[in-house]
C-alpha cells in the first residue's frame, strides 16, 4: 500500500501544481524511488491511493510495469492513512502487507532495506514492524526522533530525543483493522497501541535516509546525493 494521495501542505506552493509524490529529486519522483524497491525487491502489486492531482499521479503510473499498480481512488473523500487502509482490504487479504509513505527514500543501501524487513517478520509475535533509520546523520530529520529499541528489536516510546526515526515503510497485519467501524482515520494509533502491548518491531535500515518533507529538503537530498558520488 503506497500513500499518495496527501495534500502535501508543508511542500506547497510546489505542490499546488505537483502532488508531492511526483516531486523530483536527482532526476526521480519520490513515488519513482519507492516503486522501484518494491519492484527490486520481487513484489508484484502495489495499491496506490490518489486524491490530491489524481489524475496527474495516475498519468505518471500508467507505464509502469512492475510492480503492477492498481488505483484505490479517494477523489470523493480523503481518508488519511488507516482509513486509505480500510477501503482496500478486500484486495490485501489475510496476509502482512507493506506500506509506504512518498515523502522519503534511501539511497546507496547495501542491501534491500524491504527484503530484511520481511525476513525479521515473526507472526507469532509482532503486530507490526517497522523500518527505522538513525535520527543522526539521515537527511531532512528536523526533529528529535520517533522511537528507541529494546535489545530483542521492539520498538520503545519514551520522552525527549529519540536515536530513531520512523522511514515511512512498515509491515502490517490487515486483522488490525477488522473491528474499526469509521471510513476515516489514522494509522499511528495502531502502531502505538501494538507498541503498548510489546507486538510493535523495528528493524534499522541501511543506507543514507533521506526526508524530502518541504520545498526546501529536495536541494539539501540532491547535495547528498552528489556527494556520494553518483
Amino acid at each position: 500500500m503506497v500513500f499518495a494521495a496527501g495534500l502535501g501542505t508543508r511542500m506547497r506552493p510546489l505542490t499546488h501544481t505537483t502532488p508531492k509524490p511526483l516531486v523530483s529529486v536527482a532526476g526521480r519522483t519520490l513515488i519513482d524511488y519507492a516503486l522501484d524497491d518494491f519492484a527490486r525487491a520481487g513484489v508484484d502489486t502495489a495499491i496506490v491511493n490518489v486524491h490530491h492531482l489524481a489524475d496527474e499521479i495516475e498519468a505518471h503510473l500508467a507505464s509502469r510495469r512492475e510492480p503492477r499498480i492498481v488505483i484505490s481512488d479517494e477523489r470523493a473523500q480523503l481518508l488519511d492513512q488507516g482509513g486509505g487502509i480500510k477501503k482496500v482490504l478486500p484486495l490485501i487479504g489475510d496476509a502482512p502487507f507493506f506500506i509506504c509513505n512518498t515523502d522519503a527514500f534511501w539511497f546507496g543501501a547495501p542491501r534491500s532495506n524491504l527484503l530484511a524487513l520481511a525476513q525479521a517478520w515473526d507472526a507469532e509475535k509482532m503486530d507490526a514492524a517497522l523500518l527505522l533509520s538513525p535520527t543522526q546523520g539521515s537527511v531532512g530529520v528536523d526533529w528529535e526522533g520517533d522511537f528507541d529499541l529494546s535489545p530483542e528489536g521492539r520498538i520503545v516510546r519514551r520522552a525527549g530525543p529519540k536515536p530513531y526515526v520512523y522511514s515511512g515503510v512498515g509491515l502490517i497485519k490487515p486483522q488490525l483493522f477488522a473491528q474499526e467501524t469509521q471510513d476515516v482515520f489514522k494509522l499511528a494509533p495502531f502502531f502505538f497501541s501494538a507498541a503498548e502491548k510489546g507486538r510493535l518491531f523495528g528493524v534499522v535500515s541501511s543506507g543514507l535516509w533521506l526526508h524530502v518533507g518541504t520545498a526546501a529538503a529536495i536541494e539539501e537530498a540532491e547535495k547528498a546525493i552528489a556527494a556520494l558520488g553518483e
